[in-house]
């Protein structure tokens, strides 16, 4: 009987297998792995690579508009903060006062006093409607007066250390590590000067420096107290370190509790990190010992400029 090898159509040696030509490597390298799959963020089609992105451009314009108002005049605004200045005798281009202002009972002793020093100085008295003023100011709160101020004229870091060597105490150097709002650094510089600190040192990128919102919240005390600007922070905590400082850390997963740290006494540069990112790496890295301020477990974090406080008084009672 003929069997299925006998049908149409049927070529000889159809069913056996018989030699191929080589791929030349080809089907070993498809199956051979691709590596890691790259993250998100750097996949140029992927959502989140433009959301990064933009983030980074939108940083990038806001140093700029930083680098921009640290290099234009500045309107310090309130009456406190307005007299401080004028009493150090610190630069400034004219004096801005509203017309016609009775708030708080009329013209406050500060605002007549500002006016005298300002008149003493020579600098131009300049009369405004609130309105107009309003508008100078952006609406933030002036109380009425406002003293028109250069940049300004930070110190260099190691100036703090002649400052601290003039002044016959051990030295006591505040250093923010990356804080971007003004009123955390004038509460900063307000607490510094309070508890007898020498100065204070900002970095030059990623962070603030003294704009008036900084000079308003220190509440004239910018007046008495150095800012020196570190193209570096930890290049400059290092010169502290050579110059016989110990730099000690603020953070929450501290090396000890700040009621255990014994050398407050000592000359100290008290190291302090924006409220959540905390201190950065290589600032951290720089820190002699770091500590930390015991807190309740349902409190995240404290405020920079409440931590700084904190610090600073024990500083200030153990020198006392």
């Amino acid at each position: 009987m003929a069997g299925n090898s006998q049908r149409r159509g049927r070529s000889a040696g159809a069913g056996k297998k018989t030699a191929t030509s080589g791929t030349g490597g080809k089907n070993r390298r498809s199956l051979a792995g691709r590596g890691a799959t790259p993250k998100a963020t750097e996949r140029p089609h992927h959502p989140a690579y433009k959301a990064a992105k933009a983030a980074a451009a939108r940083q990038d314009n806001r140093q700029r508009v930083q680098r921009r108002n640290a290099e234009a005049p500045e309107l310090l605004l309130g009456r406190n903060p307005v007299l401080e200045a004028l009493r150090a005798s610190i630069p400034a281009t004219a004096l801005y006062v509203v017309t016609g202002d009775t708030s708080r009972g009329g013209t406050d002793e500060r605002i007549a006093e500002s006016v005298q020093l300002a008149a003493d100085r020579g600098l131009p008295l300049l009369e405004v409607g609130k309105a107009e003023f309003d508008r100078m100011s952006d609406h933030a709160l002036h109380q009425g007066i406002g003293l028109m101020v250069p940049p300004y004229d930070y110190a260099h870091p190691d100036d703090l250390l002649d400052i601290a060597r003039d002044s016959g105490r051990p030295p006591l150097i505040v250093a923010l590590d990356g804080v971007t709002d003004p009123r955390n650094l004038g509460a900063v510089i307000r607490s510094a000067a309070a508890f007898d600190a020498h100065g204070l040192v900002v970095p030059e990128r990623r962070a603030v420096g003294m704009t008036g919102s900084a000079w308003r919240t220190s509440a004239g005390a910018a007046a008495r107290l150095r800012v020196a600007r570190a193209v570096n922070l930890g290049r400059s905590l290092a010169s502290y370190q050579e110059a016989g400082l110990q730099t000690v850390g603020l953070a929450a997963d501290g090396d000890m509790g700040i009621h255990e740290y014994d050398g407050f006494a000592d000359p100290i540069a008290l190291v302090v990190g924006a409220e959540g990112t905390g201190l950065s790496r290589l600032v951290r890295e720089r820190c002699d010992v770091v500590l930390s301020i015991p807190i309740t477990k349902d409190t995240e974090s404290l405020n920079v400029s409440v931590a700084a406080g904190i610090a600073l008084y024990a500083a200030a009672s153990a020198r006392r």
